[in-house]
């Protein structure tokens, strides 16, 4: 079928269900739904058999729905409605939620029921939950509906009336008390309001939005008070403990320009003086359950160095931690280094968002882009050991090409991968002029940089961009990589594996790939007026895109 996905952002469920459709066999086109004029001029060009509808924060045109099939994707189960359905789940603690597939109508989240799929909701971020538990469920609802209604046969069952429709989540019932919170409501809070909108708070004399929250049971204070930095997030004192908050976002003056978020200790840079910074250890042992961005364990002869960036960005300093960690794994006596693992993001490469609040967001990208160099020309003159990138999650750009700098790659089922950085106006680096045609032959590279489309799982698989795709539940990867890990180290081809890309590494030249790409990148991190100072602007502070068309669209007939 020939599908019009519209969607109020290119989100990360967007792309999902665009590449799991399309690895379906359907024919998928997308259009941003800023305003109601171009939806309505999308399918008058489209001719869509179906319209599905992901992501979507206004309602469908009437003239839209009311002569076609408009299938609206609900993050709740049957009967929930509303627009903060999951920030209302996480606040209250439910242990499974679910998503609903349903047809738009004149009333919002009320019409016919298509499909549903339940799932568990870990205690974890609400944002994480979206990319993930929740993800998964919609993927299997809309590829249902899509089913059902591609047959012919199917009739969508009505929802039963009198629900309600649960109010907007606002601030005020988001505010922390911290003179009466105990640490797991104050994480509870953070977590149901991550990324969006955060939580509005008073600190150190401005008013800021906290998010990502993690419980800190060894540190105490003043309740509200910051006793630690680690990591570039702030420990806040709670009644009973204490909680780390990655990031924060000024609230937004009056006529002001847009705020974004920054690490913690950047946004109060000069603030913070009398704060000690309170580091975690590299090299974790035992229940060691201390929050950290790395850590490194080992298990049976194989390292696992985990990394977990907020929003998968690393800006030039986690880049030279996670190096320096690196290094450390590489001294460990191992044969296999799994780097990832965990869940959520692997990694979306330089760090828009501090380029941005950098005094010279030119130089900044410069530097920025060198340690992501220097981190990935470690992973490629690794020679003596295996190296196994684990993906949880997402992973763009430079974090892709950080991914295919080990010897093999392994993902999560459901993990979406942007291998290209044309749509920020970037040539690139990372060695990826190198690494993606061995990966995936020279035709195929040029062709994934040119669409700058999203590629699922399964189509990555396809192409040689992963070797393993990993079927389980995202709180399962991590012991699935371990398992497969260990099993690895122990195979006896191992040994003979390490000693031939010891050969083959001799061999190449890699200085003449990071030098012309540098040249590149920094023409273009040197020119103001070039559009990729505009493109990250733009992206970082959420400002709407110049043209409500501006998503790729596949490069084959529509019809």
């Amino acid at each position: 079928m020939h599908i019009l996905l519209v969607a109020s952002a290119f989100n990360s469920l967007t792309q999902r269900v665009q590449a799991e459709l399309r690895d379906h066999g359907h024919c998928v086109a997308v259009q941003l739904a800023h305003e109601e004029d171009p939806v309505r001029e999308a399918v008058r060009r489209e001719h869509p058999d179906l319209v599905v509808a992901p992501y979507l924060k206004t309602a469908i045109p009437r003239d839209v729905w009311s002569v076609h099939t408009c299938l609206v994707v609900h993050p709740g189960p049957v009967g929930d409605r509303g627009p903060s359905s999951l920030d209302w789940a996480v606040h209250e603690g439910a242990e499974r939620w679910g998503v609903t597939v349903l047809q738009a109508n004149a009333e919002m989240d009320a019409g016919d029921v298509w499909a549903s799929a339940t799932c568990p909701l870990p205690p974890v971020g609400k944002s994480d939950l979206y990319r993930n538990e929740i993800s998964d469920a919609a993927v299997e609802a809309v590829l249902l509906a899509v089913g059902r209604f591609a047959s012919g046969t199917y009739t969508p069952v009505p929802q039963a009336s009198g629900g309600g429709c649960r109010p907007l989540f606002r601030q005020p019932l988001r505010r922390i008390d911290w003179g009466s919170d105990s640490t797991a409501t104050v994480v509870r809070k953070l977590r149901a309001a991550d990324s969006r909108p955060g939580v509005l708070d008073e600190l150190l004399g401005g008013e800021w939005f906290l998010h990502g929250g993690h419980p800190e049971s060894r540190l105490s204070g003043r309740p509200g008070d910051v006793v630690a930095t680690r990591d570039g997030a702030i420990c806040r004192a709670t009644t009973d403990g204490a909680v780390w908050i990655p990031e924060l976002r000024p609230r937004r003056a009056p006529g002001g320009p847009a705020t974004f978020k920054l690490p913690a200790t950047s946004a109060l840079a000069g603030r913070l003086s009398a704060v000690p910074e309170r580091p975690a250890p590299l090299h974790r042992t035992g229940d060691d359950d201390a929050w950290s961005e790395i850590g490194y364990r080992e298990e049976a002869g194989t390292g696992f160095l985990s990394f977990s960036f907020r929003s998968g960005a690393m800006s030039t300093e986690q880049c030279r931690r996670l190096l320096r960690a690196y290094r450390f794994a590489c001294s460990r006596p191992t044969s296999v280094l799994v780097v990832g693992g965990g869940r959520d993001f692997f990694s979306n490469g330089i760090h828009l968002n501090v380029i941005e609040a950098a005094a010279d967001p030119g130089a900044e990208s410069w530097a920025n882009i060198n340690a992501m160099d220097d981190l990935v020309e470690a992973v490629l003159t690794t020679t003596d050991r295996l190296v196994v990138a684990a993906l949880a999650g997402n992973a763009a750009a430079g974090g892709v090409m950080l991914a295919l700098a080990a010897d093999e790659v392994w993902c999560r089922a459901g993990a979406v991968f942007n291998p290209h950085y044309r749509l920020m106006g970037l040539y690139g680096s990372e060695y990826w002029t190198y690494t993606l045609p061995r990966r995936v032959g020279a035709a195929a590279a040029d062709r994934l940089m040119r669409d700058a489309l999203p590629v699922g799982s399964a189509a990555a698989h396809r192409l040689g961009l992963v070797d393993r795709v990993i079927p389980c539940a995202p709180q399962s990867f991590d012991s699935e990589v371990g398992a497969l890990a260990t099993r690895l180290a122990a195979l006896p081809a191992t040994q003979s594996r390490i000693h031939a890309k010891k050969e083959e590494r001799d061999r190449v030249d890699l200085a003449p790939y990071r030098e012309a790409e540098l040249v590149r990148m920094h023409r273009i991190f040197a020119d103001p007026h070039h559009p990729y100072h505009g493109l990250r602007r733009a992206f970082v502070r959420k400002e709407r895109p110049a043209s409500a068309t501006a998503v790729p669209q596949p490069p084959f007939p529509r019809g």
